[in-house]
Order: C-alpha cells, then sequence, then structure tokens
C-alpha cells in the first residue's frame, strides 16, 4: 500500500514537500522503523486548502443530496471493516495498543461512519415560530473548508469521529493526522476516493505540527477547526482562530476522578478503575487517573487494586496474552516516568510498577508497568498534571461534601466515574461535578449518539451525536413573507 507513505491532495498521491523533513513509522514494542512517511509544509496546506475550497464548491458536492452523500458514507463503513485487518495493524505498529484494542476501534470507526450516513439522510430544517405575517425556517449550511486534527492515542476513532460528521454536514475536509501516527489517515483517504468521494473533499496532510498544522490553521479559507490533543495546543489554536474570528472545536486534556463511596460494590469499582487507567497503557483523554475513595473502604480498594495492577499481562501487543502493550513513544514514556519520579522525591509512594518491566523481550520497546502511586495530596502537581500515561493517583476522602470539593479542585473536566448503591447519591454528586461525561457504576461506557466534550481547560463544544453534524454547520434564518 504505498498511499500511506504519501500525501493526499485533491485526490493525488503526492510525494512530500520539498525542504520538509520526512516522517517516521516507529514501532514502539520494538523501536523499528516501520516505515518513513512524506511530510507536507505550508506550501502543500496551502495546495491542499486551494483544493478543498474548490471541491465543496462544485456542484457535485455542494448540491449533492443527503441521500447521495449518505450513500458515500456507507460505502466508506464498508471499505473500513473490509480492510479491518489492515488498518487495526497499522494502529498497532503505530501506537502500541494491543491487537484486540485495535480491532474494536476500526470496528466503531465504521460504525461511526455508518451513524453520521444515517444523521444525514435524516437531519431536516426547522419550522420556527411565526411572530407575525411571515413564514421562517431556520435551515444549516456548512462551513466550507475545514481542519481535523487528530492524536495518536486513538487515531482511527478520533479520524472517523471528525471526518463523518464534516462530511456529512456538506464540508471539504483536511485531515491532519498526529506524526506519530500518520498511516491509518492515508489508508482511510484511500477508502473514501474508493466509495466514490470527490476529489479534494477528503485531503490527508501528515506532517509536523508547527509548519503544516500552523499553516492549515492560519490559512484564511479554513473556517473552522477540530483539535483533539493536549491543552497546550489547544490554547495555542483558540489564540490563532481568535485573530481571525474563526470557530474551533477543541477536545483537551484530562485528570478525571474515579469515585468509590463505602456502599459500591467494591470488586466491579476495583476492575473499572483498573481498566479506566490501565487500558490502553492510561493514554487515554478520559482515563480515570485520580481515584477517590471512601474512607473506610480505602485500605481495601488500595489491596484490590495494588492485586488486580499486578496481575496485568504487559507483552508485546501483537501477542494474545496481551492486556496492555507500550506506551506510543519512547519519549512519551520517559516523560511519564520523570513524571512519576518527580512525585516520589516529593514524598508518593509507589504501590506497584514505577519502573520498565525487566522482561528481556520487552527491553526494545517502550513499556511501563503498571502503576499505582498513594501518598500525595490533591493538589501536588502528580494529582493536578495530565500524565497521559498508567498511573493511578489513589487519595482517600471522609464524606460527599470532601469529595466533590476535591473532584472538582483541577483545572481540567472531562470525565468521571461513581461507584456507590444509592441513586440518591449518585445523582447529587453527578449533578456535583465539573465534567463533560459521568459513568455511575460503570467507566468509559461510550455512544457515538451522545454529545462528548469537556469543561474548563478540559475543553470547548460537543463532538458526537446529532450535535456533532450541528457543530460543522452555521444556522441560517430564512423568511417568506405571507
Amino acid at each position: 500500500m504505498m498511499e500511506i507513505k504519501k500525501l493526499l491532495i485533491g485526490g493525488e498521491w503526492m510525494d512530500g514537500e520539498p525542504g520538509v523533513e520526512r516522517l517516521f513509522s516507529t514501532n514502539p514494542a520494538t523501536g523499528m522503523v516501520n516505515h518513513e512517511v512524506a511530510a507536507a509544509g505550508a506550501q502543500f496546506a496551502a495546495a491542499a486548502v486551494a483544493s478543498a475550497h474548490q471541491a465543496c464548491r462544485q456542484p457535485g458536492w455542494r448540491d449533492m443530496l443527503p441521500a447521495e452523500r449518505a450513500r458515500i458514507l456507507y460505502r466508506i463503513a464498508e471499505g473500513i471493516e473490509a480492510h479491518s485487518d489492515p488498518m487495526s495493524r497499522l494502529q498497532m505498529l503505530e501506537n502500541g495498543k494491543v491487537w484486540k484494542e485495535c480491532q474494536a476501534q476500526v470496528k466503531s470507526a465504521a460504525a461511526t461512519f455508518r451513524y453520521y450516513a444515517g444523521v444525514c439522510e435524516t437531519l431536516g430544517s426547522e419550522v420556527t415560530p411565526a411572530r407575525g405575517n411571515y413564514l421562517s425556517l431556520t435551515v444549516y449550511e456548512p462551513y466550507g473548508v475545514v481542519v481535523a486534527i487528530t492524536p495518536w492515542n486513538s487515531p482511527m476513532t478520533m479520524e472517523a469521529q471528525k471526518i463523518a460528521p464534516a462530511l456529512a454536514a456538506g464540508n471539504a475536509v483536511i485531515l491532519k493526522p498526529s506524526e506519530v501516527t500518520p498511516s491509518t489517515g492515508l489508508l482511510l483517504g484511500k477508502i473514501a476516493l474508493d466509495a466514490g468521494l470527490p476529489p479534494g473533499i477528503l485531503n490527508v496532510l501528515p506532517g509536523w505540527g508547527h509548519e503544516v498544522g500552523a499553516a492549515l490553521v492560519a490559512h484564511p479559507q479554513v473556517r473552522l477547526v477540530s483539535f483533539t490533543g493536549g491543552t497546550e495546543s489547544g490554547r495555542r489554536i483558540g489564540q490563532a482562530a481568535a485573530a481571525k474570528l474563526m470557530p474551533v472545536a477543541l477536545e483537551l486534556g484530562g485528570k478525571s476522578p474515579h469515585i468509590v463511596f463505602d456502599d459500591a460494590d467494591l470488586d466491579l469499582a476495583v476492575d473499572s478503575i483498573a481498566g479506566g487507567i490501565f487500558e490502553g497503557s492510561g493514554q487515554s483523554c478520559v482515563a480515570g487517573s485520580r481515584a477517590f475513595v471512601q474512607r473506610g473502604v480505602y485500605d481495601a480498594v488500595l489491596q484490590k487494586l495494588v492485586q488486580r495492577a499486578r496481575a496485568i499481562t504487559v507483552h508485546l501487543p501483537d501477542q494474545a496474552q496481551a492486556q496492555m502493550g507500550p506506551m506510543a513513544s519512547f519519549a512519551h514514556r520517559d516523560k511519564v516516568a520523570s513524571m512519576v519520579e518527580q512525585a516520589i522525591a516529593a514524598g508518593a509512594k509507589a504501590e506497584c510498577g514505577a519502573r520498565a518491566p525487566q522482561d528481556q523481550a520487552l527491553a526494545a520497546g517502550a513499556f511501563y508497568l503498571p502503576t499505582i502511586l498513594t501518598g500525595m495530596r490533591n493538589s501536588d502537581a502528580i494529582a493536578q498534571q495530565e500524565i497521559f500515561g498508567p498511573v493511578l493517583c489513589l487519595m482517600p476522602f471522609d464524606d460527599e461534601a470532601d469529595l466533590v470539593a476535591q473532584a472538582n479542585a483541577s483545572v481540567f473536566g472531562l470525565a468521571s466515574g461513581i461507584w456507590t448503591g444509592s441513586y440518591q447519591r449518585a445523582w447529587r454528586v453527578a449533578r456535583a461535578l465539573e465534567a463533560g461525561t459521568v459513568w455511575i457504576n460503570t467507566y468509559k461506557q461510550l455512544s457515538i449518539a451522545t454529545p462528548f466534550g469537556g469543561f474548563k481547560d478540559s475543553g470547548i463544544g460537543r463532538e458526537k451525536g446529532i450535535q456533532g453534524v450541528h457543530l460543522y454547520q452555521q444556522a441560517k434564518g430564512i423568511f417568506f413573507g405571507m
């Protein structure tokens, strides 16, 4: 598949931009280079915007009936399913997720395109209540050229979550995938072309964020940017967008509280906490990285969690027994390790993990063991900063008021989890938490039909659901005089 080594602009596969450093797709489980990928800079960014701008103004796309656009989205879903194994393998080789998780995410990506095909077919305009002798309607128009910037932790999921609704809304999209995981987006571009998407409606530009990413965000013909990633990068995008009065959708970092009250089913809660932080090596924006446990059951939960963490099989991601693979890159693994070392030096205690595995079969990879830290305060750096790794900060609380105060004492507000046998308490706490998603007696249950986003520094806007299409549209009022 030569396409995963090139750029996609205007329906054409192109070599990298002259003078721009190429990308190296690297396997974090072995340290070996998978392949080189062409990279774009400012010149190719301008070419992609011009191509997208022209394509979305063509009658073939602009005037396409929703049912016809939906038919293309259905075919893209079918193409993703037909390429399930190579897509899963590309993600596994580039970010180290275990094989089962990669397969599940590719299946989810296909379901996302199928969902938005259905929304595209059925979403209507609105007749609004008249206040005079007229008929008034609200219709929804595409922005035009939309840029989607996706992260390395779940590339297939994020690419589908942005591209499918943006296409359903009638836009042309330029995908800028992470430089760590460029290949799944390029394969998705090929699938979209094969499904009949007009050339130029989806362009894929791998490259460095400070070069092609910055050029795309600043381009005057780009009318909306959808970004998932770190909060600091989101701030820079927001600042650039403000200068040109451009709307943005920002799904940013998290430090999600996972809460256990003393009347909870402790075994279910422990399994959920472990999955919520160690699945995907903790590289998830909604990872339950702060666990608050009511003091009366704190010791019991700690014992169960340590036992559960030590039982997790860390191995090469293509092995059937692997429950947790490597971190997505060596630089990120070293950053996580450094943050843990600093926390221990400041007084935290490592109950387990806090190091790379000693298995020689894993020595060449960016592996890090499931880690549980205790003894810190909620105000300490390790409990406030997003680690984005398999590191759990476990802290006690005394009562509901103490819990809510600690859980909300964070600049982040993306997600949260509550374990309790009282639905009244669950409701009170869920409403009091400053978070975009609250799970009660479950965790990381995600639905493409439910809007998703963050409070505070965790982002702006809501993706998914019917709102996920309107995110990529502008409302227009139309009046008929009677």
